[in-house]
Order: C-alpha cells, then structure tokens, then sequence
C-alpha cells in the first residue's frame, strides 16, 4: 500500500499515516467537510457547535496591540497559572504539594508538545502500548536518541493492563519512561481510580516517568469523576516523574485553536522551554489569552457535564448500530469518542479494517483502518502481517445526524457483499 511519494534526494519520505491517509484518500473520491452526501467516521475531533448545558462558544477574539508580539516560548504567564489552578482545584484540593505557572509549559497543540517532550529525551528506553494514537509512530521514531520499546494489549483480556504488568514491563525492558494515551485512542481503555493510582505510584517507585496524553479526559464513560487525571496521584509536583498533556483540542472542543499544555515537573517544564526556542518558537499569543477564561473551573466542569450528556447517547447509538451490522466492539469505550471494532464476523472483504475503509469510501462513509493502531517507530519491525488488520475505528465525535447517516452507509457497504 503506497501511503507516500518519492522524496527528493536528500530528503526522506515522510508517510501519511492514520487519518492523514484516511482523509486524503476520501478527498481523492470527493469528499469535502460540507458536502451532506458523506459520514465522516473517521473523525480525529469532536462536533465544535454549541451543546445544551455548555457555556456558550466563543464568536469572536479581540486582538490587543501587544498581541502582536511574540508570546514567551514557555507560554503567557496568565495562562500557565490558570491551567495550574485548575488542576490544583480539581485534582490537588488540600494537598501540601500545588502546581504553579513553573509546572505548565504551553504550546501549539498536542503533537508539538509531545514534540518538545520527546526531543528532550536522552539515550533511554521508552515503553509504548499497542495499539495506541497512530502519530505516535512518527513522533517516535524522528528522534534518534532513545528507543521506542512497544507493548502490546491483548484483545482478549479487553486490553487490561495493570501496575504489576507495568513494573515487570519498566524493570525487564530497562524502561526510563512510558507513554500510554488515557483514554486510549482507539480501544477507549481508561485506567482511573485505584489503579491509575498503581500507575503513579510504580513510576515513582521506579523512578519511570509516566507520559499520559490526556486530551480525552473529559470524554469517561467508566468511574464516578467528572474528570479523569494521574494529577490526583501525584505527591510531589517537582518530585514525581508524572508529565501530563491536555489542551482545548479535545476537551473544550476548540480544535482549531491549537492550544495545548504540558504539566509536570518544574525540571521538565524548563527543558520544553528550551526545545520550544528552535523547535517551534511558541504558542499564538491571541488563542492564549483567548483560553484563559475557558480554563475556570466551573467553565471546564461545565463544558465536561454538557459534551458527556450529548456523547453518552451518541456512544450508545454507535455502539447499538456496529453491533447490529456485526461488528464486535470487545470493550464497550470507557472514554474518548471511538468504538474499537472487530470485523472478522463480516463478508470477506469487509473482514479486514483496509478492506472496509475502501468499500466504504464507495458509499460516502469514512473509516479509519486498525492497521494504523500497530505503530512501528522507524519502522524497526519486520513487515510481517499487522495484529489489527481485522480491526477499525469508527468515531462518534461528529454531529449525531452524521453517524446515522455513517451507519446507514455502512450497511449498505456490508450488504452489498452479501
């Protein structure tokens, strides 16, 4: 499969991987955002328009003339405190230890500061689960530095995973860090509660710096918190090596502002400073300032309380409508906005997640294959058959108008090879 073209000499292929292949695919057959006669189930974000119960979306910004300056590299110190004070409130309430602005670097979305972090990373192991977000392949395997240790789930177990299998995992692989998304993007594995609890505490004990990308954790459909956070289980803000990632991309719903944050150690925080000076020069100054109310907390608990209300009945048509057409989802999604399906009960070629995303295609409906999931940095695994060639993605962040129209196109998909 040609997922790339030729690079000049001297240049690498890059290729389009996840839902960047998915898209452009789709685009080649006549897909545009606004054009009704497709279902976008492939969607990587949520529906952006106003939500019952939401506080009401921002229509405009004002630009000041000192937003015409460049912002500090590490973020408007406004900001940084606003996103330590939410995390204190919601996380850290009578706690000895507090986050502060030195905990927060910000930047232009979630990939750059999964870009700066990693880039700071020395000649170490890092452990990362399988499957898992699909840029993680790339952003992996780009620095030389370190080596990407992967871990696979398995399926059968509902891709359970707990703190004795991780210390065993840290101790017997010499991991210095591990990255996991949680929710996961795309099974909907949550870890929270006591276990996440586990988590945080064989890191520290191990001395293992726990990445958790957590721009889905408003999106929890398993627990009794609003929120879900590895914050809550951390003693000591600059002692714990506990790195979080969130932004306004997934959880405010505001994808386009590219406005993300990193909070952890006031050690790491200064190193993504640094990475920040040549790597991209920081975060827009107007979305930062833009940001600051919206991180209020009872600004943030409401927009959580609204979008889980109108997802939660979005997740059930989905997770009604896949089943229905025989598609498996082995773990009902305990967060984010996806269903994890298994099409080895469909027609051949429907039974494989390629197989469906390009029959699909032929009825408006996009999907994104399970192939994507079984990230291989620098491509070090031999190519061999991928472990989730019979799986996919289907999305319910989009408009609940566009997943009927996205289950209806994919039973006509599956019918027709009837």
């Amino acid at each position: 499969m040609e997922r790339h073209t030729q690079a000049p000499a001297g240049f690498r292929s890059v290729p389009r991987t996840g839902v960047i292949y998915v898209m452009t695919e789709a685009a080649r057959r006549g897909y545009r955002p606004d054009d009704p006669r497709w279902a976008n189930l492939g969607q990587g974000a949520p529906e952006t328009g106003p939500l019952p119960g939401a506080p009401p979306r921002i229509e405009t910004i004002r630009i000041d003339h000192e937003d015409h300056e460049y912002a500090p590299v590490d973020g408007l110190p406004s900001l940084r405190e606003a996103v330590a004070a939410l995390y204190n409130a919601r996380y850290r309430r009578g706690r000895a230890s507090q986050y502060g602005p030195e905990n927060v670097a910000i930047s232009a979305g979630g990939r750059l500061a999964l870009t700066r972090l990693v880039s700071t990373l020395g000649r170490v192991n890092i452990g990362h689960f399988l499957p898992d977000y699909t840029a993680y392949e790339e952003l992996l395997g780009t620095f030389a530095t370190f080596a990407a240790i992967p871990i696979p789930l398995d399926p059968e177990r509902q891709y359970a995973f707990g703190a004795r299998e991780l210390e065993a995992e840290v101790v017997g692989r010499g991991l210095s860090a591990v990255l996991l998304s949680n929710p996961c993007n795309p099974t909907g594995r949550l870890v929270h509660g006591d276990a996440l609890g586990q988590w945080v505490d064989t890191a520290r004990s191990l001395s293992c710096t726990l990445i958790t990308d957590e721009f889905y954790s408003h999106y929890t459909w398993a627990g009794a918190r609003l929120t879900v956070s590895a914050a809550e289980h951390v003693e000591d803000v600059n002692s714990d090596p506990v790195v979080i990632l969130d932004g306004l991309t997934k959880n405010w719903r505001y994808p386009g502002w590219r406005v993300a944050w990193t909070v952890g150690p006031r050690a790491i925080i200064e190193g993504l400073a640094s990475a920040g000076s040549f790597l991209d020069g920081g975060c827009a100054r107007p979305m930062q300032r833009a940001a600051v109310p919206l991180l209020e907390r009872s600004v943030a608990d409401r927009e959580a309380a609204a979008l889980q209300q109108c997802f939660r009945a979005k997740r059930r048509l989905m997770l009604e409508g896949l089943e229905r057409l025989g598609i498996q989802v082995l773990l009902p999604p305990q967060g984010g906005f996806y269903g994890w399906g298994d099409l080895s009960r469909l027609p051949a070629p429907m039974s494989y997640g390629m197989g469906l995303f390009r029959a699909a295609l032929e009825e408006g409906v996009i999907v994104v294959p399970g192939e994507f999931f079984d990230i291989n940095p620098g491509h070090r695994r031999p190519e061999r058959p991928g472990r989730y060639g019979r799986f996919a993605r289907f999305s319910f962040g989009p408009e609940i108008e566009v997943l009927e129209r996205g289950l209806a196109g994919l039973e006509r998909t599956i019918r027709s090879a009837s």
